[in-house]
């Protein structure tokens, strides 16, 4: 396994490889072939960045068995989705406002797909058995969301909106690759209480078939995520709270909401 993570240090942007509590410097392209560096940075000495830079970070719902049952929902034939924007990415420690025209924000614990790229190979119409090859990596989520917005208009039930506001998309800390997703278990921590605790295992279309069905007619770049969807437990943040996702293997992302 191997873990990568976004920094900047001495103004500079960079990436590498966390080994512990050391970073071993590479340059290049995560996706093709990076070059170790040889030099190292303490982790301590850096400011963590986005791992990555998505070009498009895809959300799922109605994707885990719980919450399907809990909420009565069927189970769905085809990846249920939508697009958050850039502005909504944040890193791992950044503390997040929460616009008074949001309401309160709920929070939604999730892994994270990261493409990554194929030698000669775009990730378009892609088939279920070769679908894991165009996986880089997993990440964490917090797929934030604004109730209020959600329903305010009876007529129209306002996703990208109430899921696109600054910041209402954290993820990191680290790319983890190497990991098998059906041996995970996402936690969320709202004030280092736990508030969800579900198994990946649960989810009604399991990575491969998620990364195939969604790249049917939609070109999936290197570096862009895929929100796996969330179960239950998701709940409201309070103001001035700190969230923690986790996932062992990855880490921890943490957040205060403001």
């Amino acid at each position: 396994m191997t873990r990568w993570i976004g920094f900047r240090h001495d103004g500079a942007a960079g990436f590498g490889r966390l080994d512990g509590e050391t970073i071993a410097v590479f340059e290049g392209d995560l996706f093709d072939a990076p070059t170790d560096t040889g030099r190292t940075l303490p982790l301590s000495e850096v400011t963590v960045d986005l791992p990555c830079r998505p070009s498009k970070l895809i959300a799922l719902w109605n994707n885990f068995g719980a919450l399907a049952e809990k909420l009565e929902l069927s189970r769905p034939e085809a990846p249920l989705f939508l697009i958050k924007p850039a502005n909504t990415y944040r890193t791992s420690g950044a503390t997040i406002p929460v616009p008074e025209a949001s309401g309160r924000a709920l929070y939604e614990g999730e892994l994270a797909i990261v493409i990554g790229k194929v030698p000669g190979k775009t990730a378009r119409d892609v088939s279920e058995t070769d679908a894991m090859d165009h996986v880089f990596g997993f990440t964490c989520i917090n797929d934030v969301t604004s109730a209020a917005i959600l329903k305010a208009d009876a007529s129209f039930t306002q996703w990208a909106r109430a899921k696109g506001l600054d910041g209402f998309g954290p993820f990191g800390p680290v790319i983890a690759t190497g990991l098998d997703p059906a041996t995970l278990t996402v936690r969320t921590l709202v004030n280092g209480r736990e508030r969800q605790n579900f198994p990946i295992s649960d989810m009604l279309m399991p990575v491969a078939r998620l990364v195939a069905l969604i790249s049917q007619g939609m070109t999936l770049e290197p570096g862009d995520v895929i929100a796996c969807g969330t179960s239950v437990g998701s709940g409201p943040i309070p103001k001035g709270a700190t969230v923690e996702v986790v996932i062992d293997g990855i880490g921890t992302l943490t957040n205060r909401f403001e």
